[in-house]
C-alpha cells in the first residue's frame, strides 16, 4: 500500500472517517457510533455504500487502501487504526 502523504493522528483520522460517513449514510446513528460497533450494521451500509467510504477515505488522505484491509475496516477503531498507523508503507 501506498503510504499516506501526510500522518494523521487518531483523533483526525476518526473525524475524516466520521466526515465521510455523514456524506454516505447520514442520520442519527452516527452521534452514538462506537469504536467497535461494525459499521454496515449499525450504519445500514450495503458494499456500494462501503466501497464509497473506502474510496472517498483514500481520495482525502492520498493513501491506497486494498481489498486485503478491507476485513478490518468495519468499525471505526479499524479505521482510525489503519489510517494513523505510523510508517505504513505498502
Amino acid at each position: 500500500m501506498a503510504r499516506p502523504r501526510h500522518d494523521l493522528t487518531a483523533s483526525q483520522a476518526r473525524a475524516l472517517v466520521l466526515d465521510v460517513l455523514r456524506t454516505v449514510a447520514p442520520g442519527p446513528e452516527l452521534d452514538d457510533l462506537g469504536p467497535h460497533d461494525d459499521l454496515r450494521e449499525t450504519l445500514g451500509l450495503d458494499s456500494l455504500d462501503f466501497l464509497a467510504v473506502v474510496t472517498r477515505v483514500s481520495e482525502r488522505t492520498g493513501q491506497r487502501i486494498e481489498e486485503d484491509d478491507y476485513d478490518r475496516l468495519a468499525d471505526l477503531a479499524g479505521w482510525v487504526n489503519l489510517l494513523s498507523a505510523p510508517g505504513r508503507t505498502a
